[in-house]
């Protein structure tokens, strides 16, 4: 016999709409039959009649009717989605650094896309689908990292964490640190580099180059830098900070003291008297080495991520030692 239901209203919760709120714990109540039961009384929040739009606050306690036939809450875990994306799964748990209720923090290898596009098959956005929980919820992406990048990838598994990292990164309070390798040495051991990118569609993808205050389209970009070890003129590593998150950042600061990142695609330009080091692969050497970030519940979340196998087998060539770097981390 079908009872009633009381269902508490968490915490990550607060400020939901109500009929948001059916959606995420009973996606397959339709919104006409939710109208009804509310129009009815059936549903209540605290005791007391509401709306649709109605804000919810977390511990308010929701009165769940009978639903009608085909109207009731999928029972568990999504077993059909869990299991036509089971190799997403496995891939992602293999890719994890950090878990815990609320937050999850990645190593993304070089070459997977964090969001869909054109030709893109397979990306982080949706391999999480992979990761939906018993109330239907999906992990949020809640920030960005470029698909040649390696490296750190955060991603929220609640509605309120996804809200407080995503402050965190916007409020400036996250400590994210890169690793590159790049052609030549700066003039400079360490630097500051603060200009304008502008952001522009090409036939091969969007490009950025550095602009002017006050350009259409033009956002102010911060990152610092220090030279970790060269190897002659020809290579050095460098340690990279930026300070706010526009695209290709990292990319286009590099190129713009003179030393573009090895293997990049997009702005690493041929140069007939400059030969690639022999031995080490073709692609992008850029890596989210480690963030340092505010914990949704308080705290800091610091985690660092080990290179990919292509930047591993290019600091042996060079006989660069990664404690060089972490001594001073």
């Amino acid at each position: 016999m079908a009872t009633v239901e009381q269902k508490l209203v968490d915490s990550d919760e607060t400020g939901m709409r109500l009929d948001r709120w059916f959606k995420v714990h009973y996606p397959e109540l339709a919104f006409g039959a939710l109208q009804k039961l509310l129009r009815t009384g059936q549903v209540r929040v605290d005791g007391g009649r509401v709306k649709a739009d109605t804000r919810l606050e977390g511990g308010q306690t929701v009165r769940i009717p009978p639903m009608a036939a085909g109207g009731g809450a999928p029972k568990g875990p999504l077993t059909a989605r869990t299991m036509r994306n089971r190799s997403d799964e496995d891939a992602l748990r293999a890719m994890i650094l950090f878990e815990d209720k609320k937050v999850m923090v990645l190593n993304k290898p070089a070459g997977l896309a964090v969001q869909g596009g054109s030709g893109v098959l397979r990306h982080i956005d949706g391999m999480l689908e992979a990761f939906r929980n018993q109330k239907g919820e999906k992990p949020r992406l809640v920030h960005r990292i470029d698909r040649d990048t390696s490296g750190i990838l955060v991603v929220a598994k609640t509605r309120g964490a996804a809200q407080k990292l995503t402050a965190s990164f916007r409020e400036r309070d996250t400590q994210k640190t890169y690793w590159a390798l790049v052609k030549g040495t700066p003039k400079k051991r360490e630097g500051h580099i603060s200009n304008w990118l502008v952001k522009e569609p090409t036939p091969d993808g969007d490009k950025v180059r550095i602009g002017k205050h006050g350009e259409p389209g033009a956002d102010h970009a911060v990152s610092d830098y220090r030279v970790v070890e060269s190897a002659g003129q020809r290579v050095s590593w460098l340690v990279m900070e930026p300070h706010t998150g526009r695209t290709h950042q990292l990319r286009v600061h590099a190129l713009s003291i003179g030393c573009p990142i090895l293997g990049d695609p997009k702005y690493f330009e041929d140069d007939p008297n400059w030969e690639f080091p022999g031995g080490m692969q073709k692609k992008l050497h850029l890596h989210a080495r480690r963030i340092v970030i505010p914990h949704p519940d308080g705290g800091v979340i610091n985690v660092t991520a080990p290179l990919p196998p292509h930047m591993v087998q290019s600091w042996n060539l060079l006989g660069f030692d990664q404690a060089d770097a972490e001594k001073e981390e």
